[in-house]
């Protein structure tokens, strides 16, 4: 796909609302978790190890069917996240008691 196909493409999905977030993991490693929220209400988590953004927000959009191509990522750490991506698995989130301490607009 070109880089034109490829951005208009990304301008058709409507996502109403997107919020990431960096959060200490209990190894005290870094990550990005980033919350998509559709238009018909339907939210959707993704994240990221290597700190990129896009990667997290695509992830999310891709669970909500706002994106067709699942994201392919690079495991860096064994994370139990990235081993449920990885196998096609539903994420632990709860594998980071973090995660349930976040707080997420609107």
């Amino acid at each position: 796909m070109t880089a034109a196909a490829n951005a208009s493409k990304i301008r058709s999905i409507k996502p109403s609302y997107i919020h990431t977030q960096s959060v200490r993991l209990a190894s005290g490693h870094e990550a990005l978790v980033t919350r998509v929220l559709a238009e018909d209400g339907r939210s959707a988590f993704g994240f990221s190890l290597q700190l990129d953004a896009t990667e997290a927000r695509h992830m999310a959009m891709y669970q909500l069917g706002l994106c067709t191509e699942r994201p392919h990522i690079t495991p860096v750490m064994a994370h139990p996240w990235e081993t449920a991506w990885v196998a096609s698995e539903p994420i632990p989130w709860a594998a980071e008691p973090i995660f349930s301490s976040l707080k997420w607009l609107p």
